[in-house]
Parts: structure tokens; sequence; C-alpha cells
């Protein structure tokens, strides 16, 4: 979960309380006390056109017993395409809708596990990059259907990575190289070099493709070059490719 989500769980410490990845801003780990709703919750940043995975944290205490349930509400326009968790005493179910998505506990001997409750969701192409989606409920219900604890998640759409696609790892290039690629159109780009210096900057055109070239010379020998796109407060970087400069312009 690029695709993740932040694993440092807090434990609640009345029984039955499932939580998240992390808590919303403003909540602290002793919500939920006697008459107070316990709080679920997950995060995950996943690209326009992919599938990420949203996880549901650990569970203490005393479990609900066989037939409690674990309920994800998928977040609008988004779909639960799989409930992924390969572990004995859960059955995982998703709607034919994919709106909604379920952990059944099936085992006594198993109760609700500390750890995570992956949940896969697909965001559609179109998605705006930045975009928090909301939407997304989280539900802990006892076999009887009683709502034990309850919450949401947080989806943001991120950005795909960008594509360095000249120059060509390994090639000898001259001090100030042309520099082109792929990206989200709209993003702001920008070449680093090895120590995280700035080579050359662009913007992503309405065709998705982007080209700079280095202001400064760069230094002979051995370097690498790494794209970062960056557009609505999110960013995803390329992979870096090695590149050596032996050649003068």
């Amino acid at each position: 979960m690029n695709g993740s989500s932040k694993t440092a769980a807090a434990a609640l410490t009345a029984a039955g309380v499932l939580v998240g990845a992390w808590l919303p801003a403003g909540t602290s780990a002793a919500a939920g006390g006697p008459g107070q709703p316990r709080v679920l919750w997950g995060e995950v940043t996943i690209p326009p056109g992919r599938d990420g995975i949203v996880e549901a944290g650990g569970l203490t205490g005393t479990p609900p017993g066989t037939g409690s349930t674990l309920t994800l509400t998928a977040p609008a326009g988004t779909r639960v395409t799989a409930v992924p968790l390969d572990a004995p005493g859960y059955r995982g179910a998703v709607a034919a809708d994919g709106r909604t998505a379920v952990y059944t506990a099936v085992s006594e001997r198993q109760p609700w596990r500390e750890g995570a409750f992956p949940f896969v969701l697909a965001v559609p192409s179109d998605a705006e990059p930045g975009t928090r989606l909301s939407g997304c409920v989280l539900r802990l219900a006892d076999p009887g259907g009683l709502v034990e604890a309850s919450g949401g998640c947080q989806v943001t759409v991120g950005l795909a990575e960008p594509v360095l696609a000249r120059p060509e790892s390994g090639v000898p290039l001259e001090e100030r190289p042309a520099i082109a690629g792929r990206a989200h159109p709209g993003a702001q780009i920008t070449v680093s070099d090895q120590d995280g210096d700035e080579v050359c900057a662009d913007t992503t055109g309405s065709d998705g493709l982007w080209a700079c070239t280095p202001a400064r010379a760069l230094p002979g020998g051995p370097n690498r070059l790494q794209a970062t796109a960056t557009l609505n407060g999110v960013s995803a970087s390329s992979e870096q490719i090695q590149i050596t400069v032996t050649a003068r312009r």
C-alpha cells in the first residue's frame, strides 16, 4: 500500500475493540469507553486505474465469537475486489456489486487476531490525483449483528510513477543531455541526480509527455537520475537510471 497503511497500530484496552492502522485526528486511544463508539480505521493511497490494499488493524481482548463479522463499505466510485487474508479461522467474501466485503470469524479457537485485515480496493482510471474519496465505512459486529466497533478508512487518489524514458541507462552522455518521459497530465516533474540536487524540471502536457534539459552541466563520470511527479499534494517517483557523462557539448 504506495498502494500501503501505517503499521504502528495503537491497541485500545477494552475487550472486543478493533483499531485501524492509525486513529483520526483528534481521536485518542482512550476513545470507545463505556457508552462511546469504538474506532476502526485504515489508510491507503492508490493511483488512478490501480488496485491497492487498505488494512484494518488487529483486535485485542475477548473476541466477539464465531459468526462475528468485519465489514468494509467501499468509498464512492471504488469497488472492493478481494479479501486476501490467508489465515485459519476467517472467511472472506466480496459482494457481487463490489460495494462491500466482509470477513467472518468461523472458529472460536482463532479469535480476531492482532494485525491487519486487508481489503483490496480498485480506483477508477479517471479519478483525480490528490482527491480523498468519501464513504468508506468499517464495522465490527457480534454474531447477533450488534455493532461493537465502527469507523472508516481514508482513501487518497495517488499518482502513478512517472516514466523516465530518456536518456537510456548506460549510454555515454553529454554534460547537458535531453531528458524526457511520461507522467500524469498536469503533473510537475522534477529530475534529480544521485545527490538529490535538481537537474531540470517541466510540467507534463495533456498528452502525458514532459521534457527538460539541465540548466547546468552535469559533472563527468557516473551518476543517477530520477524523476518525481507532483500533483495536488501527492507525488510519485520513477525508477533511478544509471548514467555516465563522458562528452562535452
